[in-house]
């Protein structure tokens, strides 16, 4: 079904007449576009040259018209030139960036019936757009999709396609995890570096680590990743360690709120072969990170609960959902000192992570140095 955000309110058509000038020959609903609101923009629908094929999107009176103005020029026309354009009408507020390649399509397509047919100048084969219209506007917005039989041997497909946020940059030291249970993804359908690096993401490899042990070059990796976090396959984690700190986000509530959540986070986080957790211990668990708080220390101090809960998908469910985010590690160098190396990395912007993958050392090593240095100083953030 076709988001509410994105809803069509109303398919016109409109042609330039030779004698009454621009105007509406077909719409559906009927009567959904004004006089007053036509009037307003049918310079924006009936263009100059300059505007003709190109995508146009016009707001007013609270409602946003997007359309694309065609002009096929011959001498058989009357004054030269065929001047049409069949539109789309939604809300002033609706983004319509997902609708355009539609109205691109359909301009496309009704230029080569008209080319091929004279489909548009012809009062009889004309007329059939208005029952297209009508097939166009419910099945868009009831599917997202619609096939358009026009003769024996011309069909429209369409289909809407969301757009999509563009994914955070992937960067060497992030974990991908899947957001669907992993026996559920087709390998098949993608690439051969997506194949490749599939079984080595489990949720707790970073990339560094994936393009190590699947032996693909860095940059593949983190490009594949960034296709797989683009369509919503997988999502990103930090390295899990159990010198790790976490707290709480407000989101947290919603583990007693939700009752899906609650399943779900149950079922994510309970030992396998074991009976399944309770939400107490779990939401006892969540509410026991905060700052100050490590991994380790959690595990000693709630030692009963975590008989049925596994810590590490604990926090990794955790992230997901964002019910806890991560406190890093940021080293500032206050004082320049030759001793301090790499100073480029301890400026305050670069995680305990990154400084690691970047380096090679380990988070042990990297504490020890520091501590040493006393012109350095830690920033949680």
């Amino acid at each position: 079904m076709l988001n509410m955000a994105t809803r069509i309110e109303c398919i016109f058509f409109s042609e330039f007449h030779p004698t009454l000038g621009p105007k509406i020959t077909y719409q559906v609903p009927e009567e959904y576009i004004s006089r007053e609101l036509f009037d307003t923009v049918q310079v924006y629908i009936i263009t100059k040259p300059e505007l003709q094929n190109k995508l146009i999107t016009v707001t007013a009176m609270e409602k946003k018209l997007i359309g694309c103005p065609v002009c096929i020029e011959h001498k058989k026309y009357s004054r030269n030139a065929l001047l049409f354009n069949l539109g789309l009408v939604c809300d002033a507020q609706t983004n319509t960036c997902a609708l355009e390649p539609i109205v691109k399509k359909l301009a496309g397509y009704l230029t080569t019936l008209e080319l091929e047919s004279g489909f548009i100048s012809k009062e009889e084969s004309k007329q059939k757009l208005l029952p297209i219209m009508s097939t166009l506007l419910d099945d868009l917005n009831a599917t997202g999709a619609c096939t358009l039989p026009i003769d024996d041997s011309n069909t429209i497909q369409l289909k809407l396609i969301q757009q999509r946020k563009d994914p955070p940059t992937v960067q060497e030291y992030d974990v991908p995890v899947f957001t669907e249970c992993k026996e559920l993804f087709i390998k098949s359908q993608w690439d051969l570096t997506t194949q490749q690096i599939l079984p080595y993401i489990d949720g707790f490899r970073h990339i560094q680590k994936i393009s190590a042990e699947a032996d693909v070059e860095l940059n593949l990796v983190r490009i594949a990743v960034q296709n797989l976090l683009y369509y919503g396959v997988v999502t990103l984690v930090s390295i899990f360690q159990y010198s790790n700190v976490y707290c709480t986000t407000p989101k947290v509530q919603s583990l007693i709120d939700d009752k899906s959540i609650q399943d779900e986070c149950l079922s994510y986080v309970s030992k396998q072969g074991q009976k399944r957790a309770s939400l107490r211990d779990v939401f006892q668990l969540y509410c026991g990170l905060s700052p100050g708080t490590t991994v380790r220390d959690l595990c000693s101090r709630y030692s009963q609960q975590l008989q049925r809960v596994d810590e590490r998908r604990l926090i990794q469910f955790g992230l997901m959902k964002s019910l806890i985010r991560r406190l890093q590690k940021y080293p500032v160098k206050v004082v320049r000192d030759e001793r301090s190396r790499p100073p480029r990395l301890y400026t305050g912007c670069h995680s305990y992570d990154e400084i690691c993958c970047k380096t090679g050392i380990s988070y042990q090593e990297l504490d020890e140095r520091l501590e040493n240095d006393p012109n350095i100083v830690i920033c949680w953030k």
